[in-house]
Parts: structure tokens; sequence; C-alpha cells
């Protein structure tokens, strides 16, 4: 019964239904999280987060002329006053608190990226009527310095093997294409993103080459401009290239408990978040922000967001054990400098080994790197960069691939984190079927990025209408965990 009711899909938007938050509850733990987004604006700060749930009890409605927002609001209200002239009162009128967020937020988005402000913009652009939503974000990272969003390698890609993935990119292309109409301030320069459609060239081996003329079927059915090239093709249009061992080559431009029991007997727990604690860094202080739902953004730590909801926390075998399978990996960039190397109509490259590259600006200069197999990852306690991978995984791929490689010379390099899937490396998007006002957009495993623009707005689609409109990302849901299914994608970096 309950695997039937997964499979059927979304119900009415949560916003829609005109949820109120509480303040009651029990403290579930804490996230570290920063920074913050109200309304249109940018509210910058560093602090922890602490989801609060309204513990059993009986629930009561107020009657009269208040709305439940008014009450809420005179009561805090009337709270502070009175404690203003007590002595001692740890409420002051002269205390600045513009440093805080807000007390009341319709969403929380707990993540910062590109991801969690992608789902913040289209909840403003979607809304029916202007300023009808409040809409909070919070990032552990305000200087963005160790942001997954800043540190990866900005490649855009249609070449996928899943329909949905396709549609993703195609989406989030256009977007990024005409940027200008989306988030030009009047008055204000043209925004520059530059934006380099200079392609993606996947190559595949003798044994590869079968899986990638389907993926190309499937990408052209979508609507992608891929192209399929022969070896001979390959040496003609990029002469730098080594063609040894290449087949074919694709070429494309605070929660409630309430317990329930199905008809056949399966006792589930529905929750629901209505509080959570922002703390700032470096101080005692915190905000409690009331919320009426939780955008779980938090890329490669939505793992352990999840957890402070107690997703994952039940028995084996359950819907309610289901974790969310997302943890962080380390994964190196390389900037390298070759003054032979390929031109400027050089694609971003991805050998069968495993390896890509991309030109970097127009001095010569190019990004690239290699996932670790499975048993070589690295610690992701730290970001430091592992210098003898690159010269022992990475730069013998490269140099074989393109003989020019073997003068580079390595200029500098970074690591950043992915939000790795370990169930199918595809994103996680939309509701989680009992806690019922957390949403997801992360999951990503490396594609997050060049797919933000449409998840973004896919959750907002969910959130304020009950289903999603411009892409179907059922596939995407969390109930595959449970129900064993997997979103299985071949084209994976």
């Amino acid at each position: 019964m309950i695997r039937r009711a997964l499979r059927l899909g979304l119900g009415p938007g949560l916003l829609g239904r005109g949820l109120g938050a509480h303040r009651e509850g029990s403290t579930l733990g804490k996230a570290e999280g920063s920074g913050g987004y109200r309304g249109s604006g940018v509210f910058p700060i560093s602090s922890d987060v602490t989801f609060r749930t309204r513990g059993p009890g009986p629930r009561w409605e107020d009657s009269g002329s208040l709305g439940a927002g008014d009450w809420h609001g005179k009561v805090s209200e009337i709270k502070k006053k009175i404690q203003s002239v007590l002595p001692g009162g740890a409420w002051s009128p002269l205390c600045d608190t513009s440093h805080l967020p807000p007390e009341h937020s319709d969403v929380v988005i707990v993540g910062g990226g590109v991801l969690g402000l992608s789902v913040a913009y289209w909840l403003k652009r979607l809304e029916k009527r202007q300023g009808a939503i409040r809409v909070l974000v919070v990032e552990r990272d305000h200087t963005y310095s160790q942001a997954s969003t800043v540190l990866s390698v900005g490649g855009i890609r249609q070449q996928f093997s899943l329909p949905e993935n396709i549609q993703l990119s195609l989406f989030s292309v256009e977007f990024l294409r005409n940027i200008n109409e989306y988030l030009a301030v009047v008055d204000d320069p043209p925004l520059d993103l530059q934006f380099n459609p200079s392609g993606y060239l996947f190559l595949a081996s003798e044994e590869g080459a079968t899986i990638m003329e389907n993926n190309v079927k499937v990408q052209r059915q979508q609507g992608a401009k891929v192209c399929l090239m022969s070896p001979e093709q390959l040496r003609k249009k990029f002469p730098w290239m080594n063609t040894e061992g290449v087949a074919l080559a694709s070429y494309g431009f605070v929660s409630s408990s309430n317990h329930m029991e199905t008809a056949i007997g399966e006792k589930v727990t529905l929750k629901r978040i209505h509080e959570v604690h922002v703390k700032v860094d470096h101080s005692q202080e915190y905000q409690p922000v009331e919320c009426s739902i939780v955008v779980n953004a938090a890329g490669a730590w939505s793992g352990r967001i999840a957890e402070l909801a107690g997703i994952g926390k039940g028995p084996s075998g359950t819907l309610q054990g289901t974790k969310l399978p997302v943890e962080p990996r380390k994964r190196y960039v390389y900037l390298w400098h070759c003054p032979q190397g390929p031109g400027l109509e050089a694609p971003l490259v991805a050998d069968p080994s495993g390896a890509y590259f991309r030109r970097e600006g127009l001095s010569n200069n190019y990004l690239g790197g290699c996932s670790p197999a499975e048993e070589e990852e690295p610690d992701p306690g730290n970001l430091e960069v592992d210098h003898d991978f690159f010269q022992e995984k990475v730069w013998p791929h490269l140099a074989q691939r393109v003989p020019a490689f073997e003068t580079l010379k390595v200029r500098r390099a970074w690591a950043g984190y992915y939000d790795y899937n370990t169930f199918d490396q595809n994103g996680v998007v939309g509701p989680h079927p009992l806690v019922v006002n957390m949403y997801f957009a992360t999951g990503f495993s490396g594609h997050g990025l060049q797919q933000a623009p449409a998840v973004g707005r896919a959750v907002a689609e969910v959130m304020l209408e009950g289903h999603f409109q411009t892409i179907n990302l059922s596939p995407f849901l969390f109930s595959r965990f449970y129900l064993g299914e997997k979103a299985q994608e071949h084209c994976i970096i």
C-alpha cells in the first residue's frame, strides 16, 4: 500500500495550503549554516542551524478577528515589551539585531550555493503576488571560499542517458544564454557570465561505443544538438588529438509527529518542521526562525541535515529508516599551462579513462582532473590537494590523448566537494514522504551547477502547485531509495 502511494506522485503544494509556523517542541540537532535571503534581499550571517519540532499534545486554533500569523506577531511583540521593562531582561529595544535573520519566514533554504539560490529565485519569480512568500537562505560559508559552486570546473553538457537530465541541462543552458532576461537590474550594466559554448566531447572505446550510440539517440529525441564522430572525423577536426583507442565520439554543444497506519497495517510517522534555529558564528546568539517549509540544498552536507530532521532514524528496511544517501566526496581540479596545447576550438574533452580537461581563457591554460577509483577516495575531512595524484593518475592519460600535454606545467590546484549520491549518482528533488515539509535539491554528484536553473524552478513548482510542471522529475524523488528504483545515468564524469 505504502509503495503504491509513493509511486503515485505528489499532492497539493504546501505553500498553497497556507501552513502556519509553530514554536513548541524539542531540539533535533545542529548543523552548520550561514548567510540569508529575505524576500528579494540578501542577509549574510554565519550560523549553526537547529531544527525544532512540535511534540505530542493537544492542538488549538485561534478564534476571533486575528489570523494565526497576526496572533503570533502580537504575542511576540507583547513578550518583547514585557522583557524590555524587566530588570536584567534578555531583550533590549536598543540592541542592534540587523545581523540576525528574521524571526519568521515561509521558507528556510539550508544551503546558499547555486541550487539553494535558484530555488529562492524561482519561488519569488513564480509567487502569485509580489511579496507573498518570505524566503530565508542560510549558508555556512558566507565567503564562498570552500563552496562547491565556485570550486567546480564549470562545464555544462547535454550528453546524459536519462531524458530528465537532458531536459534539465537544455533548460539551464537556455536560462544562462538569456540571463539578462531573468536577472538584469534596471540602470545596471548587463550581466556577463563569460558563458563560452565550446562544446563537450565524450570519447568512447570499442566496448563503450554501443552505449554511446544509444545515449545519443535519447539526447537527440530530447532536442539536444549532438553528433557522432568517427576517429577519422576527430583527427580532421582536432588534429592535436591522438585518437588511438577511440572507436566513437559524441560531440554536443522544527517537527510535529503524527502516527498513522495504512490499510494493510503498516505504521508510519509523519513529521513537520516548525522552527529552525540559526546560531551566529563566534557568538552565543541565535535566532529561532519559524517556518512552513525547509529546503535541504546543503550539497555535500545534506545527508547530515536530513538526519537532524530524523530522516533515516528508523528500523532498517522501512521508509522511516531510509537515509538520504548523499555524502561528501573530495575532487581535485588542476590548472596547467601548455603553449602548444589545443586552440580556441577545443571543447571539454572527457576521455574513456575518466580524465577530462577544458581550455581556460585565452592564454593556453587548461583545467582538468579525474575522479579517483572507489578504493582511492581521498579523505573529505579537508580540502588539501594531492599533487601526486595528478602526476600518477591524470597526466599520463592527458599526455596519451593530447601529445602536446607531455610538456605541460601545473600552475595551481584546488579541491572541492561533490554532493555524491551513493545510490545512483543523480539528484534528489522534491519533498520527503514522511517529513512532509522538507524538500530536497541535492545529490547531483557533480552536475548540480549546470542543472541548477531548472532544478530551482522544479522545486518551486512542487512547493507552489503540488506537482512538477516544466520538467517531470518524478524519477528523482526521495521515495526511490526506499523502493530500490535507481534513476540509472550512464554518462557520469
